[in-house]
């Protein structure tokens, strides 16, 4: 008979914030594979788990998963915990818990804390319909590029960011979106929790007033509040835009404005090819 996996959630901040279900199931469970090892042994410390525990990180993924699978296999219980909040959201166990189903190994979610989540509940957007995006390339133009894609989206977005980017980020926001309402979610959970709300633009001046960004970073952006209007602008404007602004290749313009608009790319090349053969040498 195989064990059961357990996707434990744990505190994404104050260490209270864990389930008494959490805790029994790690105090019982035969092994804990943590992303980080040092932040598992101060929450595992704090409620007296004495479970051995192992290391199980994104570049650690390809060649533990198999060691882990095989426990569970000869009958062993685990229990996968990130360094925070929820595995597998933005986080390592996608792969872990692919393999485990496939070894026919019952998977067992442990709700609990996602940053995510606590951040839309308190953020004053919309939260019926919401888009999670995880987080943003860091590179500038893989960023632009992603954030331009999204110009359509009618549902509150929500993405992690780094302190040392989200003015980089909320420039490119306020240039793609406008005024859009931006909330910015920092320290969740802890002593300094904060919430800035306003546009991006405002909300880059508050974050500049403090003498250094720290913390957890969750981006909420609000959806498009009504359906484009793409009347006065022709898909060649658009592919000329985002070839100009996000330094991409016409293919990849192309596509994009596609995505946009909600029609076959084929549609949008002739669309562009037609307009760019009335144009003069």
């Amino acid at each position: 008979m195989t064990g059961t996996f357990f996707l434990v959630s744990t505190p994404i901040g104050n260490l209270e914030d864990i389930s008494l279900r959490a805790i029994r199931v790690l105090k019982e469970v035969d092994l804990i594979a943590a992303e980080d090892t040092r932040t598992a042994r101060k929450l595992l410390d704090r409620y007296g788990i004495k479970t051995p525990v192992v290391s199980y990180y994104d570049a650690a993924e390809g060649s533990k998963s198999a060691g882990i699978v095989a426990r569970l296999e000869s009958g062993k219980s685990a229990a996968l915990i990130s360094e925070a909040g929820t595995p597998g959201i933005s986080d390592p166990g996608y792969r872990l818990v692919a393999a485990a189903l496939a070894a026919g190994i019952p998977v067992v979610p442990i709700p609990g804390a996602t940053a995510a989540v606590a951040a839309l509940a308190a953020s004053g957007l919309p939260t019926d319909r919401f888009a999670f995006e995880g987080f943003l390339p860091s590179a500038s133009a893989a960023r632009r590029k992603k954030l331009y894609s999204l110009l359509a989206e009618e549902r509150t977005m929500i993405f992690y960011e780094s302190p040392r980017r989200i003015l980089a980020t909320l420039r490119e926001v306020e240039k793609i979106f406008g005024d859009r309402p931006v909330v910015v979610a920092r320290e969740l959970t802890k002593i300094y929790e904060e919430f800035i709300r306003g546009t991006a633009a405002e909300v880059s001046r508050k974050l500049k007033e403090k003498e250094k960004i720290k913390g957890e970073i969750v981006l909420l952006l609000a959806g498009r509040s009504t359906p484009p209007d793409w009347s006065g602008i022709t898909p060649a404007d658009q592919i000329a835009r985002a070839i100009r602004e996000l330094k991409i290749s016409r293919m990849e313009a192309i596509k994009l404005v596609a995505g946009l608009r909600g029609r076959p790319k084929s549609e949008i090349y002739r669309a562009n090819l037609e307009t760019s053969q009335l144009l003069p040498e």
